[in-house]
């Protein structure tokens, strides 16, 4: 039966991926080719984007991948019980199914009201997605929660009372007792691993049945919950997110690293120290692909790390670097979680990737500038040879062209940006399938799967912090926080080194794309109180989240390093510790020097 539902799910997912990828290339074909265009094309690119959210979701639940706060998976149907564990499991399980179905409320109006997004598709089944997958999420968090049937069936009859109990017992958390007991069991579960799109649906249901009102039950009250995971859809540029994430999956699964080193060693061999100036771009322009979620130590440490020995670079120095590097890029194009942030903040991300591309080189300009100071004194030198050059280009020409189509797409106006990643996608598939036949369908198949883990893991997190984003702004803590920060901050300059502390605390302790969400609607108004331009907040931002991917000590890029190059977390720690303080001093440049930059 769990096999049925993969392959339906696998399925599904291979045939949305399709969807979005081939109607923006046919809108660019409309525009300049004068073909005909297909009605509601954006529309249904955004609906699309919002299935394979969830369903990828569905399929990040049954890989127990699921985005969450700690490195160990909490559900891997593990023999041994643990009360914080199974409390965990329960919670989980609860919270999910009271999600899903206070969704099917707004469905039922749906029904009631129908209207179309597109031609002969209602609004109400596009939605059904929603409240499906939280359904199947909940079956999977059940099943690999043991491999004792006991333990699941008891996990399963309490999530169930749960939910009932939210529902029947009005608004049960305006009691502060019970409000302080389940905040306290839902942090605890949270450093316990509970999935960081379920914390983010278990406070805002905590925090909307605090506050009894005579208006609504609540039923009604948890469905604009769930609902605000539907306005996703309402952004042109959400689509770009699967896009651009699946195009540097599928790179990263290549063998572009070597051609690329080889052909910059070949154009820059006779620059001493050129191996580091390599590894550092071809690591930002990965991590810029990925999102910064560590494929980049991942899938480029094994090929980096014996070329940068082998030029005489320490082991110390060659674990920091890579590791380091491994989130340096995210102020680059197509970077996830600057679009995240675009989106958040209500931001054009074309604009927001021009201002920030001069801050960005700075910040890898540091890493090389300090690459180059460290350089082993014997290192190797070779002469500028032009046939070896023209043919590691002609190996490497079509690929040479992925950032070239990004820019120009992106910043010539082309094409929008989803059409730009739609363009991108397709063209990876066409020279990494059909030119360096790296990869055959199966394994394009099997990394579509991998991406939609990642993809969907970070889009059901916006979902639901858009969620937990409604309660606070009708709660208007965003004001809150601004008239408590207009008693104790005075200066802009204050206020930057105080956002500098926070971002750093909340990028080594959260993900970044949740940490976007969450504070970004907090600080946004604080910002434009004192003067701060939102595009300049967003590099400072993006710039302490990839920073904190690196910081002592519970950065998540130093576990993933010291998992890819099996070394301790120590020596990882002292490795990279240099590079922390070289980036350091970079952030504090471009966080205080703005007018450099406009």
């Amino acid at each position: 039966m769990i096999d049925f539902f993969k392959k339906i799910e696998n399925s599904l997912i291979y045939f949305l991926f399709i969807l979005v990828i081939i109607l923006p290339f046919f809108e660019i074909l409309s525009r300049y080719v004068n073909i005909l265009s297909i009605p509601a094309n954006q529309v249904i690119v955004q609906h699309g984007t919002l299935w394979i959210g969830f369903v990828g979701a569905v399929i990040a639940a049954r890989s127990n991948r699921l985005l969450s706060i700690v490195k160990n998976p909490i559900f891997n149907r593990s023999d041994s019980f643990n009360i914080i564990r199974y409390i965990t499991h329960i919670l989980s399980a609860s919270i999910v199914l009271i999600l899903s179905t206070s969704y099917f409320k707004i469905i039922q109006i749906g029904i009631q009201y129908p209207s179309f997004v597109f031609p002969f598709v209602t609004e109400w089944f596009v939605q059904l997605v929603i409240p499906l997958s939280l359904i199947s999420i909940w079956f999977y968090l059940i099943y690999l929660s043991s491999s004792n049937s006991k333990y699941r069936l008891s996990v399963f009859i309490l999530s169930i009372l749960l939910c009932l109990l939210a529902y029947f017992i009005p608004f049960p958390t305006s009691n502060i007792y019970i409000f302080l007991f389940f905040s306290i069991l839902l942090i605890l579960a949270v450093w316990n691993g509970l999935p960081i799109f379920i914390t983010l649906g278990g406070f805002s249901i905590i925090f909307y049945l605090s506050i009894p009102t005579d208006w609504s039950t609540n039923f009604e009250i948890l469905s604009s919950i769930s609902d605000g995971a539907y306005r996703i859809v309402s952004s042109p540029t959400i689509s770009a997110i699967p896009l651009f994430t699946l195009g540097g999956y599928i790179l990263s699964k290549s063998n572009i690293s070597s051609r690329l080193f080889n052909f910059f060693k070949s154009a820059f061999g006779w620059f001493s120290g050129s191996t580091i100036l390599i590894v550092v771009f071809i690591s930002a322009l990965f991590t810029s692909l990925t999102g910064g979620s560590g494929v980049t130590i991942i899938a480029l440490g094994g090929v980096l790390y014996p070329i940068l020995i082998n030029e005489g670079y320490s082991k110390k120095f060659t674990l920091g670097v890579l590791t380091s590097c491994g989130s340096l890029g995210l102020l680059f194009p197509p970077s996830l979680p600057s679009i995240i942030y675009s989106i958040s903040a209500g931001v054009n991300p074309i604009n927001f990737f021009k201002i920030a591309f001069l801050p960005a080189i700075i910040l890898v300009f540091s890493v090389i500038f300090y690459g180059l100071l460290k350089k082993p004194s014997n290192s190797t030198v070779i002469n500028f040879n032009y046939k070896n050059f023209i043919q590691c280009l002609k190996i490497v020409k079509w690929e040479l062209l992925i950032p070239v189509i990004i820019l120009v797409s992106i910043f010539s106006g082309f094409s929008t940006l989803v059409e730009s990643a739609s363009l991108l996608v397709l063209y990876i598939i066409l020279i990494e399938l059909f030119i360096f036949k790296d990869l055959t369908i199966i394994d394009l198949k099997k990394v579509t799967v991998e991406a939609s883990k990642l993809i969907g893991g970070v889009l059901i997190i916006l979902g639901f912090a858009m969620g937990l984003t409604g309660y606070l702004v009708d709660a208007q803590i965003p004001l809150k926080i601004l008239n408590f920060a207009k008693d104790f901050i005075a200066s802009p300059l204050v206020f930057l080194l105080a956002l500098n502390i926070l971002l750093l605390l909340a990028g080594s302790l959260m993900d970044i794309f949740s940490a976007i969400l969450v504070i970004v609607p907090l600080i946004l108004p604080l910002a434009t109180y004192y003067g701060i331009d939102p595009i300049h907040l967003g590099i400072i931002f993006i710039s302490n989240l990839e920073l904190g991917y690196i910081t002592p000590p519970v950065g998540m890029n130093l576990f993933l390093s010291s998992y890819r190059f099996d070394k301790s977390l120590s020596v990882v720690l002292r490795s990279s510790f240099p590079f922390f303080l070289i980036r350091l001093i970079g952030l504090l440049f471009i966080t205080y020097i703005p007018l450099f930059f406009y």
